[in-house]
């Protein structure tokens, strides 16, 4: 497919100008744009007049035919002056599923135990299941009207389907979402990274050691690593890390199976490891029957069941990045990109359900929000927990500047729409918004506030609801009626989404009043 070239123009300002052309209204334009490529079927000589809409008059038909007429389209589109370009069609297949991958992939993983802890193993793996669907249904809505309208950017879908409103409503969705993530990573290493340094050097009470103090590692984080990660130009230059991040969190996975084999039921916490030794710490009782702790349960509901959903949409949120990569992807298709996000979230769904099982199954309800804390309550000093944390550390790490360029383009879309690519405004971005996530951190909570209410609004919003409304108001309903199946599958989708945000908020509000969250006991 020939979007090499064109998906450099389609985020300029001349096609977000031409997107509503003298005011005119959405639906003429669109009906328009949808139309144009059956004309261009039958009249292939008005192409070369209309190379300047190109970008934007295309369809998943016109798609198949594209790589004949790639060098044609690609001429045609040389003139076109690139705004908020990062992206040059060159990253490979591979690397493509590891920056997906990483996208889905981060500090999600460590609350799934949590999750499945408060419904239960076969309520958890419908949820996931049910999720994982939805995540991959909502990646096909976006390629499918990236292939209409041409365009391959979020905000500018947006654009297209209901002008500047629709596309603040998306940058600002995506600006909260992938800020919320990357303040849960950076959170991570605020917690951990003192952990570590801890265990390395046998110090059982820290005495305010500068070295041990979590708001100075991470400020020190972000910049000796993060920063220059987040100032490529290319998000594809990221794929190496991201191969190395998942690696990472590969290694984390057999731990946590490895450590449920070698752990007994009821464990025993550190502090009493001393007197245990004598004592009988078997799962069966006198009687020899199973101690009813360390039986798993199948479905379970109770007041922290309301962070099970946000959580799970929080932990496939890959779809402010599915554009940028798909418009670096070398040959994109639309096939190639699906194939890619099925892959990834495939990869993704077992890691996810193994990671929850196998954590849940050595703790049961003594697994907390975050899972590495609790193999601290068994060995603070083992050394392969030691080395986990290392590498979820260094995963979550190598995530942050995935998640922030998304970021990044969304701020330039809303605030800097007609300014070419520029370096300084490229870092001061940057440099901007890890300051203001440094400061987040330091000052958040807990990580299951930031779970809960930033995967209760923006997430739904992202996955279910704005790829449904932007697909009705997109696609003419000439080519599919609003009683079309599609179009009710659609509908049905925002409602979901719509259902999912106003029961995960309304749980966890009510969670939050009543006193007994653990998000407000600070555990």
């Amino acid at each position: 497919m020939s979007e090499d070239k064109p998906a450099a123009s389609v985020e300029t300002a001349p096609a977000e100008a031409n997107a509503i052309p003298n005011g005119k209204g959405h639906e003429e334009e669109i009906t328009a744009s949808a139309k144009t490529p059956s004309a261009e079927a039958g009249e292939k000589g008005t192409v070369p007049n209309s190379a300047h809409n190109d970008s934007t008059h295309r369809t998943e038909n016109a798609e198949a035919n594209l790589p004949e007429s790639q060098d044609v389209l690609s001429g045609m589109e040389d003139n076109k002056t690139p705004q908020f370009t990062d992206f040059e069609g060159k990253t490979s297949f591979g690397m493509s599923v590891f920056n997906l991958g990483n996208a889905i992939m981060g500090s999600g993983i460590l609350g799934l135990a949590y999750a499945m802890a408060n419904t239960g193993v076969v309520l958890f793996l419908i949820l996931l299941t049910v999720v994982a669907v939805l995540s991959a249904y909502s990646i096909h809505l976006l390629l499918k009207l990236s292939g209409i309208v041409g365009i391959r950017a979020y905000e500018q879908l947006g654009y297209r389907a209901f002008g500047t409103p629709g596309k603040m409503a998306a940058g600002i969705a995506i600006t909260l979402q992938n800020i919320g993530a990357m303040s849960s990573y950076l959170y991570i290493v605020k917690s951990e990274f003192p952990l570590v340094i801890q265990a390395f050097l046998m110090v059982d009470k820290p005495e305010g050691e500068w070295y041990m103090n979590g708001n100075y590692l991470v400020v020190i984080v972000s910049i000796a690593v993060i920063l220059p990660l987040a100032l490529m130009k290319q998000l594809g230059y990221l794929g190496y890390t991201s191969g190395f991040s998942l690696s990472c969190m590969v290694f984390f996975l057999i731990s946590v199976i490895y450590k449920k084999f070698n752990t007994p039921c009821p464990f025993v916490d550190f502090t009493f490891n001393s007197t245990a030794t004598g004592l009988n710490i078997s799962a069966m009782d006198p009687l020899g029957a199973p101690d009813p702790a360390c039986i798993p349960k199948m479905a379970n509901l109770n007041s922290q069941t309301a962070y099970t959903i946000p959580i799970l949409a929080f932990a496939f949120v890959c779809h402010p990045e599915v554009l940028p990569i798909y418009t670096e992807l070398r040959n994109p298709t639309k096939k190639k990109m699906q194939h890619v996000a099925n892959i990834s979230i495939a990869v993704m769904y077992v890691m996810y359900f193994l990671a929850a099982l196998f954590g849940y199954l050595t703790f049961y309800g003594e697994v907390e929000p975050e899972l590495l804390h609790t193999y601290s309550r068994i060995d603070p000093y083992d050394t392969l927990i030691l080395c986990v944390r290392v590498a979820v550390l260094t995963a979550v790490t190598l995530t942050v500047p995935i998640v922030l360029f998304p970021v990044r383009r969304a701020i330039q879309q809303m605030a800097f729409p007609n300014k070419t690519f520029n370096w300084t405004r490229h870092t001061a971005i940057a440099l901007v918004l890890l300051t203001f996530i440094n400061l987040l951190v330091i000052f958040a909570p807990n990580i299951l506030g930031i779970f809960g209410v930033i995967g209760a609004t923006s997430a739904p919003c992202l996955i279910f609801i704005f790829p449904a409304i932007f697909y009705l108001r997109i696609v003419p309903k000439e080519e599919e009626p609003m009683r079309s199946f599609p179009k009710v599958l659609a509908v049905c989708f925002a409602a979901i989404g719509v259902l999912f945000m106003i029961m995960s908020l309304s749980f966890i509000i009510i969670d939050w009043t009543s006193g007994s969250s653990k998000a407000n006991s600070g555990h």
